[in-house]
């Protein structure tokens, strides 16, 4: 399964009591790391909203914003603080009795005292399942982004892959032309010097040096492991640090490859290798 760490996801819900809106915004991580922006009335559900996350998501840096717009109040939507009204007028009694005052307190100045006019209280559980309600319309929606563009992902991974094994296939139909034109060049180099070798000893010289530039088996692991990315690209699990892991391997058989190289052909195969290589890797730093 491929999907991106790259997504944004945004849900919104409007109550009697206030409208909740929800955003999600994850990036490429090495792990699954939240963080939470949420109001006060809310912060109590934050590990709730990690436990919905970690079950649909597996790696990736999300941010977790939420924005609460209580419901425009009215009369008929406030009520009067009993206890705190009860007690200002305990202190201004007791303040009374020190200065003397005698001018009553008016309705006017006790309602602007903080916390004494409240909007109505709403169930917490309802705010609560709604709140959940809302996480989960936002992950789906992020899911679903981080597939789309987890199946480009795939596709461009899926082209390099093709070119990679194009390169290898030419290679290997060019390396016995390769060793051939190097015996032939270190034949004349000899003539030239006109200096009388063993003919048998040249030979072994030569076995050794193709031993030595034989890349064969750096060809093979190639080809094993371009197939065994696209195994893992059809796998339905989360394969990121798998194809992080396959990139590197890439890398040293191209890197290995190039510094066996007698002939300018092997050696642009070699680069070449090592731009697709790169340019999936870069693709690769993005899936979960």
């Amino acid at each position: 399964m491929i999907r991106s760490m790259t997504a944004f996801a945004r849900s919104e819900a409007t109550n009697p009591w206030g409208t909740l809106t929800l955003e999600l915004r994850s990036v490429n991580h090495r792990y699954l790391e939240m963080a939470f922006r949420l109001p006060d009335e809310f912060r109590l559900h934050e590990g709730r909203l990690r436990e919905l996350i970690q079950q649909q998501l597996q790696r990736g840096k999300v941010d977790c914003t939420l924005r609460y717009q209580p419901a425009g109040v009215d009369a008929k939507g406030l009520q009067v603080n009993q206890v705190l009204v009860q007690e200002l007028a305990k202190a201004c009694e007791q303040i009374h009795a020190v200065f003397h005052e005698h001018r009553p307190v008016s309705a006017m100045e006790v309602l602007r005292w903080p916390e004494v006019l409240q909007a109505l209280q709403v169930d917490p559980e309802v705010m609560q399942q709604t709140l959940l309600k809302l996480v989960s319309k936002a992950l789906q929606e992020m899911l679903a982004m981080r597939q789309r563009e987890g199946d480009k992902l795939k596709q461009l991974i899926g082209q390099r892959l093709e070119a990679m094994h194009a390169i290898v296939l030419q290679v290997r139909t060019v390396l016995p032309e390769i060793r051939q034109l190097y015996r032939e060049k270190l034949l004349v180099r000899l003539q030239d010097l006109k200096i009388d070798f063993n003919t048998e000893r040249f030979e072994q010289e030569l076995v050794l040096l193709a031993q030595k530039m034989d890349v064969d088996e750096e060809l093979d692991r190639l080809t094993t492991h371009v197939s065994e990315i696209r195994h893992v690209l059809q796998s339905k699990e989360p394969v990121g640090r798998r194809l992080d892991f396959l990139m590197q391997e890439l890398n040293r058989e191209a890197n290995t490859l190039g510094s066996k190289s007698v002939d300018i052909r092997t050696t642009n195969a070699s680069v070449d290798l090592k731009v697709l290589i790169e340019q999936m890797r870069e693709q690769v730093q993005n899936i979960e």
